[in-house]
């Protein structure tokens, strides 16, 4: 059935309220399309009444918005509705604001991370490595203690911690479901770790050591299996496995390169010492937090419990060794190494927070590629800021052994995404 009105040339009826409302839906199709309708158009059928529920509901809130703003909708343009008071770069924002406001979390974790340790590492470099001004107990003019370093490190870091406990907890130690003796032996290990690191650059080249951190998968994989006894696919040790070679290529062809600073055994053994301790760390961590729950103990909790022990034993450690009185001469001597001290402990205490920052908004994928990139750059850097010279069979070396690491993330990142289509898919069955 259809209604049909008709029209006289010289004079027109009154429009009845069916055919208003039938005017206005055509007036709406009009706009959409950019085209112009006859006003002679006489017939309408009934069928145009039975649209989808979802089409008339946009198509009335088409009709409010034409009347308010009739410019807009005729032009159908999406940047008529832009403030033209605001600057390009806040129109851009207000396009898609979701996906620039995560863009710009994911650079300020990036450039968080890379400012706090490629400092860091810059000055950890300049301090063990810079002959200052000799003192009566160091004619050497070389920094006495790589112990101190550790000390003011975490020295601040607990300050940090303290701060952060405090303002989450509403205690600092008060609410700590784990004793501190529970973190008692990562504590150890992780000065253990730290002190081997400072004390191989006597010995070796920073980007030795950078690289030579890489093959930490290695005891990391060994404490795994006789701590907690955890199984690995063959491919994780494939991957060790060219990990250690590209090392060996990478640190056996920087002994040639470099001139200034030998590739000497004591200093290997260092870094070996490094690298066992600090895999002993994650693993006993990741052991707390499987005992007392993850729930019971944050990230800030375990920065404090960590770093009150690690005070203590640097402290003694220090006493023990009569190295406070050295320290303090050579500091007097050389004011400027304080500076840098506290320069590396700012920056090492900047760097945990945006670790556990940058984990918690992206996960751990993008946190290792954004250290691993850390790590190439700060070899670019030390090579060009220290001299050192790198040939090409060490940068052979460096190459298998990113690769490699590129190569683990990239596996990593896909066997989460099968995980989550997995889950996707199990949830409406359930």
């Amino acid at each position: 059935m259809s209604t049909t009105v008709h029209n006289n040339q010289d004079e027109q009826p009154p429009k009845s309220s069916n055919e208003i409302k039938v005017k206005e839906e055509s007036n709406i199709k009009v706009e959409e399309e950019d085209e112009e309708v006859s006003e002679e158009t006489t017939t309408v059928t009934m069928t145009t009444r039975t649209t989808d529920e979802t089409d008339k509901s946009i198509q009335m809130a088409s009709l409010v918005d034409s009347s308010s703003k009739p410019s807009n909708i005729a032009s159908g343009s999406v940047m008529d509705n832009e403030d033209p008071n605001k600057s390009v770069c806040a129109q851009v924002f207000d396009r898609n604001p979701e996906f620039y406001a995560q863009a710009l979390k994911f650079l300020f974790c990036f450039c968080g991370l890379q400012a706090s340790y490629l400092t860091w590492g810059y000055m950890q470099e300049l301090i063990m490595t810079t002959e200052f001004n000799e003192t009566p107990s160091v004619p050497s003019g070389r920094f006495p203690s790589a112990q101190f370093c550790v000390f003011s490190n975490r020295f601040l870091a607990v300050i940090v911690a303290m701060i952060a406990v405090k303002l989450k907890h509403g205690a600092v130690y008060d609410n700590n479901v784990a004793p501190l003796i529970a973190f008692t032996p990562c504590a150890i290990s992780n000065t253990m770790s730290s002190w081997s690191q400072y004390k191989s650059l006597e010995f070796v080249a920073f980007p030795v050591q950078t690289v030579f951190k890489s093959s930490k998968i290695i005891p990391v994989m060994i404490m795994g299996k006789v701590l907690k006894g955890t199984k690995y696919p063959f491919v994780q040790y494939l991957e060790a496995a060219l990990i250690t070679l590209g090392v060996a290529i990478f640190s056996l062809a920087s002994k040639t390169a470099e001139k200034k600073v030998k590739t000497e055994i004591y200093g290997l053994l260092c870094l070996c010492t490094y690298i066992t301790f600090d895999s002993f760390t994650s693993q006993w961590q990741d052991k707390v937090y499987q005992k007392y729950g993850r729930s019971n103990v944050d990230p800030y909790q375990m920065m404090l419990g960590v770093n009150t022990s690690a005070i203590l034993i640097t402290s003694m450690g220090l006493t023990l060794t009569h190295e406070w009185s050295v320290v303090y001469e050579f500091l007097s001597y050389n004011p400027s190494v304080l500076q840098y001290n506290i320069i590396t402990a700012i920056t090492s205490a900047s760097g945990q927070l945006f670790i556990y920052y940058t984990i918690k908004e992206f996960g751990p994928i993008v946190f290792t590629i954004i250290m691993t990139t850390r790590q190439m750059i700060s070899i670019v850097l030390s090579s060009l800021l220290f001299q050192h010279k790198i040939g090409a069979v060490a940068i052979l070396g460096a190459v298998v052994v990113f690769s490699v690491l590129f190569s683990q993330i990239r596996r990593k990142y896909l066997a989460n995404q099968k995980k989550k289509i997995a889950t996707a898919v199990e949830v409406p069955s359930k």
